[in-house]
């Protein structure tokens, strides 16, 4: 267990390290333990939210050839940690702004108010492009083939759907409700926003389908699958579990050096326990994991629609999508002590 925590515990003493001075040298004098509290949650938050997002990236990776494995476990961690939880925001501020990077940067650290300002204002579309994108992830890999139905009575209905785009149409409908409660002025973004997630989900996975079908024999034979499309496909599922996160933040600190170097040090934890469920081969011997995973991704598209207008506690979040990750993991323990007390068949 260790060996796979060790680089997120020398990330996060860094991260306490880097966190203290940072308080004690710019914020204020004295202020070092009250921040450290505040990264400290940060850190949970993000570990909180990304569990279920643990689980869908290595029900991927496991698909994907040793050499892809290491390259998205390398680069994707440079991405999750420095790409998304502090260039991501600064982006998006500096193209609502006007500003270049580098002025943004300056505002972000000089005048909080005004940053906060501009991030708010890219809240709607953001939640929406996440929310329509994580729904035909979770509502695609229920109306695909499951190996092992958790809750049978809708698994096994969604099994018997077989319209094409059932996921898409669904996922329409959901934003078309959310949009229908927005403002005017922001209802055009909204809805732009959602369509583009749903457009890129469906683009992306053609794609990884293609790469797929020219490697069936590769496949047939054993061998893992993998490219810079799957690669890609796990980065912006990524992207679209940590926006979540990253906008829910700023409740709790204004600080985008406080909120990048807690989320992270979370985001370090989820790639370590994404090594661990690959290399134990959790998933294989838990069965119920992953549809307790898409179950908590549904939850937390639905909960992204509704933010868009109303206030939802990161908490509360994180705890419905613990909820529904924890019930599958139960459950698969009861079924394999089933299994296991089960007596053997006799031949046939």
């Amino acid at each position: 267990m260790f060996k796979y925590l060790k680089s997120s515990l020398i990330v996060t003493m860094a991260g306490f390290v880097l966190a203290y001075l940072w308080a004690e040298y710019h914020i204020a004098q004295g202020s070092g333990p009250k921040i450290l509290f505040v990264v400290f949650f940060l850190c949970v938050l993000e570990i909180t939210l990304s569990f279920d997002n643990a689980v869908v990236n290595a029900m991927i990776l496991e698909k994907m050839t040793p050499k892809w494995q290491q390259r998205f476990l390398t680069w994707g961690i440079l991405i999750a940690v420095f790409g998304m939880r502090f260039v991501f925001p600064v982006a998006i501020v500096s193209i609502f702004s006007g500003l270049n990077m580098f002025a943004t940067v300056k505002l972000a650290l000089e005048d909080v108010t005004q940053y906060t300002h501009y991030l708010s204002i890219a809240h709607s579309p953001l939640l929406s492009f996440g929310a329509a994108f994580l729904m035909m992830v979770g509502l695609s890999y229920f109306f695909d083939n499951i190996k092992h139905p958790w809750i049978k009575p809708i698994e096994n209905l969604t099994q018997k759907i077989k319209i094409k785009f059932a996921d898409a149409a669904l996922t329409l409908l959901a934003l078309a409700g959310a949009a229908s409660i927005v403002p005017g002025k922001e209802r055009f973004d909204v809805v732009v926003a959602g369509l583009f997630g749903i457009v890129l989900f469906l683009i992306v996975r053609g794609l990884c389908s293609l790469l797929e079908k020219s490697q069936a024999e590769k496949l047939k034979q054993g061998a893992a699958s993998g490219g810079f499309m799957m690669f890609l496909y796990l980065e912006i599922i990524d992207a679209s579990f940590s926006l979540d996160g990253v906008l829910g933040a700023f409740a709790i600190s204004k600080d985008i050096v406080v909120i990048a170097i807690g989320l992270a040090v979370g985001a370090m934890f989820v790639r370590s326990l994404t090594i661990l469920l690959v290399k134990k081969k959790t998933l294989n011997e838990y069965i119920y994991l992953t549809s307790g995973a898409h179950y908590a991704i549904l939850a937390l598209a639905v909960i992204m629609f509704m933010s868009i207008t109303l206030h939802i506690s990161e908490i509360i979040t994180g705890c419905i999508g613990l909820f529904f990750v924890g019930s599958a993991f139960v459950a698969s323990l009861i079924e394999n002590k089933k299994t296991s007390s089960s007596p053997p068949q006799a031949p046939d």
